[in-house]
């Protein structure tokens, strides 16, 4: 629809769309970013690794979330991001912000090193079950290396890749600063190893993917 509003989180790996209608209709969908790069859409607000940080219409991302999260959430809570490459949270304190941390470099590749894990041992999501063993992950290259070993030494790959990520839910959890609830946007919310492991320390609750988008929205 010509007249339709789009808004976009341009992630490394995923791109989240938002499409609302001229009947206030909300369409979401998710692409790969390559080929969301390709979409005629003059968007209104954009937010992600791979925009143009420096559009007008562009958003920084904590913002995004911090707005995308409130349209879901009340008075106190902490919403945590997990991208592709970075790692992302806000805090509000009686309906107001009140604390936040982004790290987008040692979590890096957080997102990516885990569909890269599957994509190398043919693993599938679903056969990923929470491990009470973990990885002491300090480092994501060490991280490889350490299931690369075991793996070699005849542990079954998924049960390597789910020990990992249960170290990357444990260090999520230390990184915001030990909540008793967390409450998870983007695409780690459709990994049951991930949200399992981190119930390990705490509530959870999944927002979704479109977390940032509806943020971008809100701001309209």
């Amino acid at each position: 629809m010509t007249n339709s509003k789009f808004y976009i989180d341009a992630g490394t790996t995923w791109s989240k769309i938002l499409e609302i209608q001229p009947d206030g209709k909300r369409v979401y969908s998710v692409h790969k970013t390559a080929v969301a790069r390709t979409f005629e859409h003059n968007y209104i607000k954009v937010t992600g690794h791979t925009t143009n940080k420096f559009a007008k219409n562009y958003e920084n991302e904590v913002v995004a979330l911090a707005l995308g999260s409130k349209k879901y959430l009340e008075d106190d809570f902490v919403a945590l991001d997990l991208g592709s490459r970075d790692i992302k949270w806000v805090k509000y304190k009686n309906s107001k912000f009140s604390d936040m941390d982004w790290n987008s470099s040692c979590a890096s590749a957080t997102g990516a090193t885990i569909e890269m894990l599957l994509k190398f041992y043919d693993v599938k999501v679903e056969q990923l079950k929470f491990s009470e063993e973990k990885y002491p992950i300090t480092c994501g290259i060490f991280g490889l290396e350490k299931i690369m070993d075991d793996v070699s030494k005849g542990l079954e790959p998924s049960v390597a890749i789910s020990k990992f990520i249960h170290g990357i839910a444990f260090n999520a959890y230390n990184f915001t600063k030990n909540p008793k609830k967390i409450c998870i946007s983007g695409g780690f919310c459709e990994n049951p190893c991930f949200i399992e492991s981190l119930k390990n320390y705490c509530e959870v609750l999944p927002l979704g993917r479109f977390v940032l988008v509806d943020g971008l929205a809100l701001q309209e």
